[in-house]
């Protein structure tokens, strides 16, 4: 079955992944996922953080079953139940008042910068440039792309979007340098998660914030991989004492369905008129009755506890299994880089593979693991005891 796949996959399907993993998985259940061949693989990848239920939850699956039986599109010119449900119980689980829905996080990153551009024209103030990190990530789109700071997302691209200007993470001199009166914003991930899963430092966060507050410069955080429990709180800027003035989510909000959202405080979000904006599918009533199921399940099954409990028992046995193998073990929540002092983490991903554990890699050196944040205690215990069994390799 899966070799008549790959065939007409290099044959009909553009060739932007390479040569994939050769796996193709039929069904899902909890972390578990059954390979074409019978084969059961422990999910520690989440399918890049997505998959935060899980697979085939059964309260997801009965309310997308609903859904379906009822109606999938009508658009936006009209009103749409679940859509506003979900905008309110976003506004109140946050310290933001509106919320726009997209279908990705690039898109909702797209709405982020055309915001903050929008807030300073409606004022007739000249002010355009964003500033991000270097070794970040906000899409594939050409302005996020512009956004990030990783030139092999962008050099094939030219000529950019003008106006983003990029700086070291934690470098605090170079941002008060770097910052002018033309800069409206400053965009960050909390955690850079594909550059290696780096949290940022909290004095240099909160240098932001006050940079902003005295510079009347609008703060964007994305949040697009750290959302939704992902870290131990609702949204990785509780973790920082700050509220961003901005902020994009994705990934897990639909527990595997496609959706995006911008959130904004009301003084900025209402910078956005009729015409300024827009979207065919966002908000759809499937998409957003996703977001209602993920939402209630993660407060029900109380996910975000079980993200901060784990994610730092999880650590704290990878430090005693094989920490000394390691230049570091970090991350919040579960969202976990391992940074090994050789380049193995191909290697080592490889090997978890073959002994039915999936885990995603970042460069040479780093494995990333990002679990369903219904990982249990015993879950994480088979993992760090393949993984040390693993490190006796190297």
């Amino acid at each position: 079955m899966i070799e008549k796949i790959i065939e007409f996959d290099k044959k009909y399907y553009m060739n932007t992944f390479g040569d994939r993993v050769k796996l193709m998985f039929k069904e899902g259940k909890g972390i578990e996922l059954t390979n074409y061949d019978g084969t059961v693989y422990k999910d520690f990848f989440a399918g890049i953080a997505v998959s935060a239920l899980g697979h085939s939850h059964p309260v997801l699956v009965d309310a997308l079953k609903n859904q379906v039986s009822k109606l999938l599109h009508t658009s936006s010119i009209y009103y749409v139940e679940n859509q506003a449900l979900l905008a309110e119980k976003l506004c109140k689980k946050t310290c933001f008042d509106k919320v726009f829905f997209a279908n990705t996080g690039a898109e909702a990153n797209e709405g982020a910068i055309k915001l903050a551009r929008k807030y300073y024209y409606n004022q007739g103030i000249d002010k355009y440039e964003i500033i991000t990190l270097n070794n970040s990530f906000h899409g594939r789109t050409v302005t996020t792309a512009t956004a990030t700071g990783q030139e092999k997302y962008k050099k094939p691209y030219a000529p950019l979007t003008p106006g983003f200007v990029h700086i070291d993470a934690n470098d605090i001199d170079a941002l008060v340098k770097t910052v002018n009166d033309k800069t409206c914003a400053i965009m960050v991930e909390l955690v850079q998660g594909e550059s290696g899963v780096r949290p940022l430092d909290i004095e240099f966060v909160s240098a932001i914030r006050k940079i902003c507050d005295e510079k009347n410069i609008l703060m964007i955080v994305d949040e697009v991989q750290t959302g939704i429990g992902r870290t131990g709180k609702f949204f990785a800027y509780e973790h920082f004492n700050i509220e961003p003035d901005i902020l994009t989510s994705a990934k897990a909000l639909g527990g595997g369905v496609p959706i995006g959202a911008l959130l904004a405080k009301d003084f900025v979000a209402s910078a956005f008129v009729p015409g300024d904006h827009g979207t065919t599918f966002g908000g759809n009533p499937l998409s957003t009755c996703a977001g209602l199921a993920t939402l209630e399940i993660i407060e029900n099954e109380k996910l975000v506890e079980n993200s901060l409990e784990l994610g730092t028992y999880f650590k704290a046995e990878l430090e005693k299994a094989i920490g000394d193998k390691c230049k570091e073990i970090r991350g919040i929540g579960l969202m976990i880089g391992i940074e090994f002092k050789q380049p193995i983490g191909k290697a080592v991903n490889a090997k978890l593979m073959e002994n039915k554990y999936l885990a995603g890699s970042v460069g040479d050196s780093v494995l990333r693991v990002v679990p369903p944040l219904i990982v249990t205690k015993e879950d994480v215990d088979g993992f760090v005891e393949c993984i040390s069994i693993i490190m006796n390799e190297f």
